[in-house]
């Protein structure tokens, strides 16, 4: 069985154990599973899947709507850095400095560590694994893409709780600049 069909397939168990209600945020844009606290964020975007793509993959594109400044090597194992403050002396604040990409087959998905901001890095840079963030792609027609964001990993205390709150409205954030960007909205 091919990677993908493994990653999927796992990808798939995963989200169908959740047996806990969904509770909706910002317009049904963002969605979390509060048994697995599982934070999931839609888009839907007017390009081709390869374009989608590369607006997680390619520094300059991740530069115009999720960071100041990006650091990937788009190769398992590779750099997946992004800058908030890239001038701060101290690269562990507000960035992911030092996580990988631990899988992807373009253009259909990417997975990725993640690490908390400087507020956060105390309890969240330090555990592994990290948080993981699974992007999958959907070609929903030739101009036509929809992504689909899976931010999973979080732990259960009260820093923890209050992260994954800040990162439900990030991403929502984040998402709608996307669309802005690419859609023209």
């Amino acid at each position: 069985m091919k990677t993908t069909q493994k990653f999927i397939i796992g990808l798939f168990a995963l989200t169908s154990f959740s047996c806990g209600q969904k509770s909706e945020t910002n317009n049904s844009k963002t969605t979390t599973d509060m048994p697995d606290k599982i934070i999931t964020a839609y888009a839907v975007l007017n390009c081709p899947i390869d374009t989608a793509f590369n607006y997680f993959a390619d520094n300059n594109l991740l530069a115009k709507w999720l960071t100041s400044k990006a650091d990937v090597e788009m190769k398992e194992g590779g750099k997946y850095e992004l800058f908030w403050t890239p001038q701060d002396t101290d690269l562990t604040n507000n960035s992911t400095y030092g996580c990988k990409v631990l899988s992807f087959d373009k253009p259909h998905y990417l997975n990725i560590e993640w690490r908390g901001n400087a507020d956060q890095k105390n309890f969240m840079n330090n555990v592994r694994p990290l948080t993981n963030v699974t992007i999958l792609f959907s070609q929903l027609d030739n101009s036509k893409t929809k992504i689909t964001l899976l931010h999973t990993g979080w732990r259960q205390d009260e820093n923890w709780e209050t992260a994954r709150q800040y990162f439900i409205k990030a991403w929502t954030g984040a998402f709608q600049q996307l669309e802005s960007i690419v859609n023209g909205k």
